[in-house]
């Protein structure tokens, strides 16, 4: 009888402990979300590498096939990707991410204004990247169903 109870309060411990933890995807679905970036690195990059690590647990919390991710950079942050052209930590992260279906989408104002060359200046920037605006964007994505973060 004592085996009998062992065996029972185990089990039900189990079904407990599973019931206990929600899978990422019973608890936050299907999800869309543009993280915005439009300012400076800061020391080092510690803000880039900072907003990246945010995108990466958002998708580790969904899961990468529960999730859309896009990342408008425009004004300063266009420089996250000019800075992995040098930074190994920052570029790989944002390789990382992309062979995770995030896209970098860059603003054509901020490339045209500042004279940036996304061939020559920028970390992996190809012309499907690349937008009329960043701020249009934003709001262009907004209105196709995804959630706006600033990181």
């Amino acid at each position: 009888m004592k085996t009998l109870a062992k065996t029972a309060l185990l089990a039900t411990s189990i079904v407990v402990a599973m019931g206990g933890a929600a899978h990422a995807d019973d608890r936050y679905g299907e999800q869309k979300v543009v993280y915005h970036i439009n300012y400076d690195g800061g020391e080092d990059g510690k803000k880039y590498r900072g907003a990246l690590v945010n995108v990466q647990n958002h998708i580790n919390a969904v899961d990468k096939d529960q999730i859309d991710v896009k990342v408008v950079l425009h004004g300063d942050g266009v420089y996250l990707l000019r800075d992995a052209v040098e930074d190994q930590k920052l570029q790989s992260a944002v390789t990382s991410l992309k062979t995770q279906n995030v896209q970098f989408v860059v603003c054509n104002n901020t490339l045209t204004g500042r004279d940036i060359d996304p061939d020559e200046d920028l970390f992996e920037v190809f012309d499907d990247d690349i937008v009329p605006s960043g701020v249009a964007e934003l709001s262009y994505l907004q209105g196709q169903g995804y959630t706006y973060v600033k990181p």
